[in-house]
């Protein structure tokens, strides 16, 4: 959360947001946080528990998730599953992101950043990828089968 950066009054998305472990610290940078949870159960605790804060929470899936029409940031820990369908609804065509620290699978990460996933080299004229962070299993409770890496992206 530190390495992202975010600024007082920034919008940023923290997509699968569950109970929200990120939401807090983005909140405490002084971030408007819209926080997008599928879980009909886990979302309504997240309302419950940022009544009092600048957070939206959006029960949405990420393929039907409509952006921001105003300059947005994305600070978050998706669902693995739904890593590539979430960069693909970032990175569309006229999205307003800024910029994204994403943590996924690591192999996830290194392919995006090297082109290899599948639309990757489209959106190379327009963001700069990067490798952040790298987290061993053991960062997560409970652990994945998988390490993870945080995908930086910023727009040139």
């Amino acid at each position: 959360m530190d390495a992202a950066g975010v600024e007082p009054g920034e919008l940023v998305l923290d997509v699968g947001a569950g109970l929200g472990a990120l939401t807090a610290p983005l909140v405490r940078a002084g971030a408007r946080v819209i926080a997008v949870e599928l879980h009909p159960g886990r979302a309504d605790r997240l309302r419950r528990r940022f009544a009092d804060a600048p957070v939206t929470v959006v029960r949405a899936d990420a393929g039907d998730l409509r952006l921001p029409s105003r300059p947005f940031r994305v600070v978050s820990s998706p669902p693995y599953n739904i890593s590539t369908l979430l960069l693909k609804r970032l990175l569309a065509p006229g999205s307003r992101l800024v910029s994204a620290d994403l943590v996924l699978q690591r192999q996830v990460a290194n392919r995006w950043v090297r082109g290899d996933a599948p639309g990757a080299n489209r959106w190379f004229r327009h963001y700069d990828p990067s490798i952040g962070l790298r987290l061993p299993r053991k960062a997560f409770t409970p652990p994945p089968h998988v390490d993870s890496a945080v995908l930086l992206l910023r727009k040139r």
